[in-house]
């Protein structure tokens, strides 16, 4: 059976290999190019000193050696102190001639300047080198053609100098050219192997830093907690998650510390040892009470990694669970899939209630025992909750968004005064909220039948939860920083469960089983129509001289 092709991984070297040939393509062979100006600053120091002992000692008498010293060593300083090594592959020829050049021409006014005295043949091969690993195939071949012309020029010379035999001159400068041929090819397959040997190691290492960046965000970003532990119990690296669920401040980036104190931490120490001695994953549950957020029940799956090469030592990574978050995700989608279905049949149930309202009102006429009435009472009193919860589940379909259509204006401060008092009059329970309306006219672009919707919905959502009924219900508007209105509806309720404030506008999703979860979605969904945003947070506020934490929607609306 024929082996399937392998997809490229999303995060790899192909997402960063360059177009064109790029400067960075030379930093692999940065090193030869310090190596070698370095190399041809101690040969230009040496060969200084060389003409100065030749000339101190009274060997000749001509200066010109050592000024061509003193000049290839000035040159060659000069380009040592360079920032970055120029590229020889697509720069022009005065880089070349700054390197390479420099030493051809050097070696022969040095050849030329003493004879046959001394042979500086050698050094021709450094030339050769340095084009053929900094340059292209085309100056490598050019430097070792153009040192065996000079080979050649200087054999002719030095047999008419000598009157000598002209084949073995040229003899040796053929053979010495062809090594240079030689050397030249060589270096530079090598030096380009070499380039590209560090060109994949960098692609290699970008992508894996990306990945490790891009894992990173993934884990710290996970609803689930991670740990990353050894056999010892020593931790290697947690996310956020693990110290919300732990309740401990776990360190997030990677670096060894002890397991914190638990108040179950024997079901942590079991999981890791049964990992360990079974070499399988484990699967149980852990309680853990938290002062502000009640009891957690986790969920407690461990993993073994591969084995690490430094010492042959696996790690365990445990991940961490909320059960409380899985089971009101199945409930929010169980409520959804039940709320579709009521939304189409909240029609037929309309009518039929409407018909049991209006014979209840009638048979209470007609009764006189209160203990008669009473039961009506109670069927009038279900009644209009039944009929509540049709209304919101009716609400949902008037609650889309204008379009491009512009919303009505209206005076914010009016409107919520004359809402709040409506509320209060229906409730007849307590009396208005306290306001505290900002002292300038609000325009704001907004149905007034809309925001009339969503105070209701606000102000019995708090009224359910209120702990002073006289003075812990508040009624506000102001103006922002950014210069919008936003208007408040504060309780002194109680502070929310984490997991409950995390649904709190989802469809169908509530914390009393007398709710129908629909009354903060269809606020945030007209206000979405209208452009505004809700929001809730915990804030502070001062309640008969006291400060009292209580639950705060706000409603920012647009500009």
């Amino acid at each position: 059976m024929s082996a399937r092709p392998v997809s490229p991984p999303s995060f790899g070297p192909s997402l960063f290999e360059p177009v064109l040939e790029s400067k960075d393509d030379w930093l692999g062979v940065g090193r030869f190019w310090h190596l070698f100006m370095t190399a041809r600053a101690w040969l230009a120091l040496l060969l200084l000193g060389l003409q100065g002992a030749i000339y101190v000692v009274g060997a000749a008498r001509d200066p010109w050696p050592l000024v061509i010293g003193a000049g290839y060593l000035a040159a060659a300083l000069a380009v040592r102190r360079l920032p970055e090594p120029p590229q020889l592959k697509t720069a022009g020829v005065l880089p070349w001639f700054s390197t390479a050049g420099a030493d051809i021409l050097a070696f022969a006014a040095l050849q030329l300047a003493q004879g046959s005295n001394i042979n500086y043949a050698p050094l021709l091969v450094l030339p050769v080198l340095i084009s053929s690993v900094l340059g292209s195939m085309r100056w490598a071949l050019g430097a070792a053609a153009g040192v065996t012309l000079l080979l050649f020029a200087l054999a002719t010379g030095l047999s008419v100098q000598t009157r000598t035999d002209m084949m073995a001159h040229f003899l040796q400068a053929a053979l010495t050219g062809a090594g240079c041929f030689v050397i030249a090819i060589l270096a530079n397959l090598m030096a380009a192997r070499l380039t590209a040997g560090e060109r994949k190691a960098r692609q290699s290492q970008s992508a894996a830093v990306v990945q490790r960046r891009v894992n990173e965000l993934i884990i710290e970003s996970m609803a689930d907690g991670i740990l990353v532990l050894d056999r010892q119990g020593r931790v290697w690296a947690a996310n956020p998650a693990a110290q919300q669920l732990l309740g401990s401040a776990l360190p997030l980036r990677a670096c060894v510390f002890d397991l914190p104190t638990l108040a179950d931490q024997t079901v942590l120490t079991s999981v890791i040892h049964r990992s360990y001695l079974q070499g399988s994953p484990q699967l149980t549950e852990l309680s853990l009470r938290h002062a502000n957020d009640g009891l957690h029940k986790i969920r407690v799956r461990s993993q073994l990694t591969a084995t690490r090469v430094d010492d042959g030592e696996s790690l365990c990574v445990v991940f961490l669970q909320d059960q409380r978050e899985t089971e009101a995700r199945i409930q929010t989608e169980k409520l959804a899939s039940m709320g579709r279905m009521s939304a189409a049949v909240a029609h037929e149930i309309r009518n039929p209630l409407a018909a049991i309202a209006q014979a209840n009102a009638l048979l209470n006429e007609d009764l006189q025992e209160p203990r008669h009435r009473q039961l009506t009472a109670m069927i009038q009193q279900n009644s209009k909750r039944l009929e509540k919860i049709v209304d919101d589940v009716l609400n949902l379909s008037r609650a889309a968004p204008l379009g491009n259509t512009p919303p009505p204006r209206l005076e914010l401060n009016a409107a919520v005064e004359t809402a709040c008092q409506d509320w209060a009059r229906q409730t007849r329970s307590i009396r208005p909220p306290t306001l505290d309306l900002h002292h300038e006219v609000l325009p704001v672009g907004f149905d007034d039948e809309h925001l009339r919707r969503i105070l209701v919905n606000l102000l019995d959502n708090a009224l359910r939860h209120v702990r002073h009924p006289h003075h812990g219900l508040q009624v506000s508007t102001a103006i922002d920083g950014r210069g919008r209105a936003y208007l408040s509806v504060w309780s002194d309720g109680a502070a929310m469960d984490a997991n409950v404030e995390r649904h709190l506008f989802e469809p169908f999703f509530s914390s009393q089983s007398r709710s129908s979860g629909l009354g903060l979605f269809i606020c945030r969904a007209l206000c979405d129509g209208h452009g505004a945003a809700i929001s809730y947070r915990r804030t502070r506020r001062i309640i008969e001289n006291e400060p009292t934490d209580g639950n705060d929607f706000i409603i920012s609306f647009a500009s």
